[in-house]
């Protein structure tokens, strides 16, 4: 489906959204970053979960039942990769908690997916 050129709500400088593929030791994982005001909002997903910025919000990671964990203070996916975990979701708690990396989280995630 192609953009349509829209006057109203005019693009300008870079894309807004970009999507990247980021190779990590167990596969790939997808990271999302998207500009935002001052800090972007970034996602790192691998099969069956992901690690969000501190923009997402763990509450909802749980109501929805998400494998997820959360990094702050990041703006960019190396900074995000290194950075310990702040929480991590109830269901994520099986394969990660609070203190180890994102890195980390994400292999144990691609781990488990290759299962």
């Amino acid at each position: 489906m192609a953009m349509q050129k829209n006057d109203r709500y005019p693009v300008r400088g870079p894309p807004p959204v970009t999507v990247h593929t980021i190779a990590l030791e167990n596969g790939p994982v997808t990271g999302i970053r998207v500009k935002m005001g001052k800090a972007p909002l970034l996602l790192l997903a691998a099969p069956g979960g992901y690690v969000m910025c501190g923009y997402l919000n763990m509450d909802t990671a749980n109501r929805l039942g998400d494998l997820a964990a959360l990094v702050t203070g990041v703006s960019d996916f190396d900074q995000m990769l290194d950075a310990p975990l702040v929480a991590v979701s109830h269901p994520g708690q099986g394969i990660g908690k609070p203190g180890m990396t994102a890195r980390e989280f994400l292999n144990r995630l691609l781990e488990e997916s290759h299962g």
